[in-house]
Order: structure tokens, then sequence, then C-alpha cells
């Protein structure tokens, strides 16, 4: 039966393999479908969006439905400026205090170092500035024809400067002109302000089904920013000062791990 498994799915097989040598509490597999009838699932919590890049540029941007285009040029006729970062300074300090906004705790610097380095010839990062200061920036890979922005948020002022729309705008347009031909957006959870957004680009969600392997006597997590059980540390950890949460984020992100 293993042995089965091993053929059709190596990398399942190995992500079961890992999860018992390191005992692992769960497992978790995202797809399409559901590929595991013995593991306990869950569906409709989450979807994912992708669709093609336009080669021509102007094109890209006509297809982006009137009133996100409308966004976008409000970005540009702010005077936002997008560049590409070497280091991931500017990133972290963007990106932590967005999740913090969030009452999420943020990652290690460390970690973006390490996955900079890892992937530094299919990697880039896209910083929006405005009068010289960053105020929006985003950690992208790239796998075949296809980007992936992953790790990006804006400060506060991004909302009013749109500068999260032109940074994800400039991130399609910088991959168009480099010859990629797919963008995925990622995955969002249904019914939160992400999930619109992405969809107000003109993205269709697919939705994704949550397999879970579990060791004995664990539950399968609900750790989503709509649980009701999170709503008391989300609120408390947006009152945290943003230099204590940062400090603190990276211990927490590894105890829930």
């Amino acid at each position: 039966m293993l042995r089965a498994v091993v053929d059709q799915w190596p990398l399942e097989a190995e992500a079961v393999r890992l999860m018992d040598a390191t005992s692992a509490p769960v497992l978790e597999l995202r797809g399409s479908s559901a590929t595991r009838a013995d593991w306990p699932s869950k569906k409709d919590l989450y979807a994912s969006f992708r669709r093609s890049i336009d080669p021509s540029v102007e094109r890209n941007l006509n297809l982006v439905p009137r009133k996100q285009r409308a966004m976008v040029r409000k970005g540009i006729s702010n005077g936002l400026r997008s560049e590409i970062d070497h280091g991931v300074d500017r990133l972290y300090r963007v990106y932590a205090e967005s999740v913090h906004n969030l009452g999420t705790p943020v990652f290690a610097k460390s970690y973006f170092r390490i996955l900079k380095d890892e992937f530094s010839a299919s990697s880039d990062i896209v910083t929006v500035s405005y009068n010289g200061k960053a105020v929006a920036s985003v950690l992208n890979f790239y796998f075949r024809d296809e980007v992936l922005p992953f790790y990006g948020g804006g400060l506060r002022t991004a909302r009013v400067l749109a500068a999260n729309d032109f940074m994800y705008w400039e991130v399609m347009r910088r991959a168009s002109e480099r010859g990629y031909r797919v963008f995925d957006f990622g995955r969002s959870k249904v019914g939160t302000g992400s999930y619109a957004f992405k969809c107000n680009w003109g993205f269709t969600p697919t939705p994704l089904v949550y397999q879970f392997r579990l060791a004995p006597g664990r539950s399968v997590p609900d750790l989503n920013p709509l649980n009701p059980k999170l709503a008391i540390f989300v609120a408390a950890w947006k009152r945290l000062p943003l230099t204590v949460a940062t400090q603190l984020g990276p211990s927490i992100v590894r105890g829930l791990g």
C-alpha cells in the first residue's frame, strides 16, 4: 500500500515521512480536490486565484476591471515608484507593520533572508516608495512561466495612496515584460478582505480542499482569521507597540508550528 502511494504521490509520501521523523502533530495538504479518502478534510474555506498574463502591458491593464484599474492609475498619479530590492530590510519593515495591523505575529527576519538566499535566482522583491519612503513591498517567486507574489503588505498610508494596488500591478507589468505568462495571486480565506481584493482584479476564485494527516490525539487545526476563538488574541496583538510585537512575533510563530 505504501509503495503505491510512493509511486503515485512522491511528494506526499516524503511529507508523511518527514512528519513521522520529526514527530510533527499535523500534516496539511492543499489542492483542488481530495486525494486521500482516509484523511479528514475541509472545503469551501479558501480559494486560489490564477489567470494568464498577456504579453502586452497595455492589454494587461485593460483586462483589469474598471474600478480596480482606476486604483492603479491613482497610484501612478500619486507619484509612486517601484524598485527591485536586493536585501530584505525594507520588505521586512513594511511586512512586519502590515501583519501587526492585522493582528498577526510576524516571522523572523532571518526567515526572509534565507528565502531570498535560497531562491536568489527565482525570486525578487518589488518595493513601492512614496517621497523616498517604502510604503509597500512584496517578495515574489518565479517558476517556469509563472509569477507568485507571496509575502507582501503595506503601511497604513498605502491604502490612501493606492500603493498596494500599484504594487501588484507593477509585479504583473514587470513579469509580463520578462516573458512570464501566468499570475498566481495565491490563496485567500473566503469572506475576507484579501479575497474580495483579488476578485476586484478580475480573478476567478478556485475553491481549495484542505486535507490533514493527524498524529494520535490531535484534532484538525482551525488557525484562520475568522475563527471567533482568536478574536481576543487578534485585538490584543493589534494594541501592542510595533517594536514589541516584532520582537515577540517569531517565537509565537514557532510555537504555533
